[in-house]
């Protein structure tokens, strides 16, 4: 039988647990930050971070992704969904939709945040993403 010790520590590890996943979606909190870290599983792999730039356009969050990065989302094994680490929260299920339509606005959000950018922009950019968070499910019965 557990000791009190024992019960008061997983009450307290699931209570982080819960609040690492219970922050608020507010993209445009996070425009001056500089990266932004998403989450994808290879099928049979382990779940890989890896830091990509951000833009906020109208209240939504955009990244632009190079070859290997949007490999990583294509061949995602969670997906539509990534994980998305972001101002000191996590978020696991992020909706990584395609936008093709704003890529060029993205493009120059970049150019305009990054001033690497005037190297960057000349590298393959196959996949603009917008994130979106998944909206909480409604209460049953309701």
């Amino acid at each position: 039988m557990p000791g009190r010790g024992s019960i008061a520590l997983l009450v307290g590890l699931t209570a982080v647990a819960v609040a690492a996943n219970a922050g608020e979606w507010r993209p445009q909190d996070w425009a001056g930050a500089s990266t932004v870290q998403l989450r994808t599983t290879a099928a049979g792999e382990m779940a890989h971070w890896f830091p990509v730039w951000l833009v906020v356009i109208d209240g939504q969050l955009y990244v632009r992704l190079g070859k290997r990065a949007a490999s990583r989302i294509t061949h995602n094994a969670t997906a539509p969904y990534v994980g998305v680490r972001i101002g000191g929260q996590e978020f696991s299920r992020v909706t990584a939709q395609p936008a093709p339509e704003a890529a060029a606005r993205v493009a120059a959000a970049m150019a305009a945040k990054y001033w690497s950018d005037v190297l960057v922009r000349h590298f393959s950019h196959p996949l603009t993403v917008r994130l979106v968070l998944e909206p909480a499910a409604a209460p049953a019965g309701g």
